[in-house]
């Protein structure tokens, strides 16, 4: 059964995208822990990232660095923090979130519940900070 990442991958359910190649995507994540938190997911569905070939791994850490560097420049945040923690969906993510402090990864605390419309605008500008 495809993963919720291969229905928006495969365009079968909308997802804010900020970046795509041949190999990888870049989501906003819809319940984020601050806005900005963005999902870098391989296309290819695997659920164990170290299960992933050396070249996928390097390949998606390499997209991720890219995606990291935009939300940066778009974000107002000291650093992005970087998790892999697997066990929502079982198909490799790294999540890339904006922090200002420790907090602000903390996988335990009440996730955002933004609209549609807040969910687009960050896309739009970590898109545009892609360029």
């Amino acid at each position: 059964m495809a993963s919720i990442f291969t229905k928006i991958i495969n365009r079968e359910i909308p997802g804010y995208i900020v970046a795509e190649d041949e190999h990888y995507i870049a989501i906003h994540d819809i319940s984020p822990l601050v806005m900005g938190h963005i999902l870098v997911i391989p296309k290819r569905e695997q659920d164990y990232i170290f299960d992933m070939e050396d070249a996928a791994f390097a390949g998606l850490t390499l997209f991720a660095k890219k995606v990291a560097k935009a939300i940066k420049q778009a974000v107002p945040c000291k650093r992005v923090g970087v998790a892999v923690i697997g066990l929502e969906v079982p198909h490799v993510h790294i999540h890339l979130v904006p922090m200002n402090s420790m907090g602000d990864i903390n996988f335990t605390r009440p996730k955002l519940n933004p609209s549609k419309e807040e969910l687009a605008a960050y896309t739009d500008k970590i898109k545009a900070a892609m360029a």
